[in-house]
């Protein structure tokens, strides 16, 4: 599908952004390991949190969306599942795949794993390393590291003690979900502390979990109760929406019930840095997790590097960052951003490719890019989403800004995170 962005000159007004996609998955997996029932409000209804849904019920879990922002799970506790009659697609969602192969190795039966083209290209081994080690068995093209991946899960899982030598919240909860099946302790440990959304839903759902610094420590065995989760609007969903209103004159913007988790919000800091006028309304925290409302003005921003161990904090949003920097005063380096490249495309060289189409001077490094500020937009363009939800919205963004109306190719990727995103954005206009 291919949209045209029309040029505007500022937004107004108050925007409900989506639940968390993040959230919502871990709800989906937790609520289905507890023993009662888990009701997930606000839930995030995409094609990647169906994919998670799909492959929850086909191995048994009783699930039902009883309508368009609400399910309801009837748990029956961490050995309930059984062997799926077919393979488990998890469609574009690495967090699906990874997350659930977690869950996979501790059943003792057969399971195989697949995904659409652009998931079958993304690294696998990161998690099945020390899934192997705890106990489970796992075949799949290239030495293991690609999808299709099959499972022959153990009842018998061996506790563990890893460090995991990128900061990856994936991985780390693949092992977490893994070691909820363990006879002990198991404890892993980061270069940089990733989102923890995991570690704080196992907690609230009763599981016996520490942590400290950037080590997480968990006892197997322990019964989760189900309960009930309201799932917070997306901050890398509203990162659209609040670089939009920084950018464009004359614009104030209040996004409500924004989940604000410190290992999430690092492109807030990086804003602020930048001189956002961004205020925090209405702090609360809802099932473990700080909950707010962000106003938002127009402001004048500047150039800043970003590195180091904010990258992990902010990884999702470093493509609408990058339309903020070319809106800033001076020059904008972002690096230690090699993940980047690990994503559903190659974002470091899409965001180059795309903004180098758009009139916007851009330079590639290996770990990120060095971006000018101050610069005008020209459109009148095609651009490719690389079928990448965040590429297609973080171009959609700049479309707003730009001389021309600027097209982009295969924007309904945009289903993966954010279905609704243009009627968002229409009701700004």
């Amino acid at each position: 599908m291919k949209t045209e962005i029309k040029p505007l000159k500022s937004i107004n007004g108050e925007v409900a952004i989506p639940g968390d996609k993040s959230i919502s998955h871990r709800a989906l997996i937790i609520g289905s390991l507890a023993h009662g029932t888990t009701k997930i409000t606000n839930f995030l209804r995409s094609e990647d949190t169906l994919a998670t849904l799909n492959i929850l019920k086909a191995i048994g879990a009783n699930i039902e969306l009883t309508n368009a922002k609400e399910v309801v799970i009837e748990g029956n506790g961490l050995h309930s599942f059984q062997e799926p009659e077919d393979i488990l697609d998890a469609k574009n969602s690495g967090t699906t795949m990874r997350l659930i192969m977690g869950v996979l190795a501790a059943q003792n039966f057969y399971s195989v794993l697949t995904g659409d083209d652009s998931l079958k290209k993304r690294p696998m081994k990161r998690v099945i390393d020390p899934l192997s080690k705890m106990g489970g068995l796992f075949f799949g093209r290239k030495q293991g590291n690609y999808a299709p991946i099959t499972i022959l899960g153990t009842d018998d899982i061996f506790p563990i003690f890893y460090s995991t030598p990128v900061a990856s919240a994936q991985v780390k909860s693949a092992i977490l979900l893994n070691a909820l099946y363990a006879k002990g302790t198991s404890q892993i440990t980061e270069p940089y502390k990733s989102r923890d959304h995991t570690e704080r839903m196992l907690k609230y759902f009763g599981a016996n979990i520490e942590e400290k610094g950037t080590t997480v420590t968990i006892n197997g065995g322990d019964d989760l109760k189900g309960k009930e989760v309201f799932v917070p609007s997306d901050i890398s969903s509203a990162s659209f929406f609040i670089v939009a209103a920084l950018i464009m004159e004359n614009s104030t913007l209040l996004i409500k019930d924004v989940g604000i988790n410190p290992t999430r919000s690092g492109a807030i800091k990086i804003l602020k840095m930048m001189g956002a006028e961004i205020t925090t309304l209405n702090l609360r925290y809802l099932n473990n997790e700080p909950v707010c409302d962000l106003l938002v003005k127009s402001s004048n921003l500047k150039g800043v590097e970003i590195k180091g161990d904010i990258i992990p904090t902010l990884i999702d949003e470093i493509p609408i960052l990058a339309v903020a920097a070319s809106q800033a005063d001076g020059k904008t380096l972002i690096k230690d951003a090699n993940e980047l490249r690990y994503k559903e495309t190659d974002r470091i060289k899409a965001i180059v490719n795309e903004f180098t189409k758009m009139g916007i001077e851009i330079f590639e490094r290996e770990d990120g890019f060095e971006i000018s500020g101050k610069q005008k937009i020209k459109g009148n363009c095609t651009c490719e989403s690389y079928n990448d939800h965040r590429i297609a919205m973080s171009l959609a963004i700049a479309g707003l800004i730009a001389e021309n109306p600027i097209n982009i190719n295969d924007f309904d990727c945009v289903n993966i995170s954010y279905p609704r995103f243009l009627d968002t954005l229409n009701t700004l206009r």
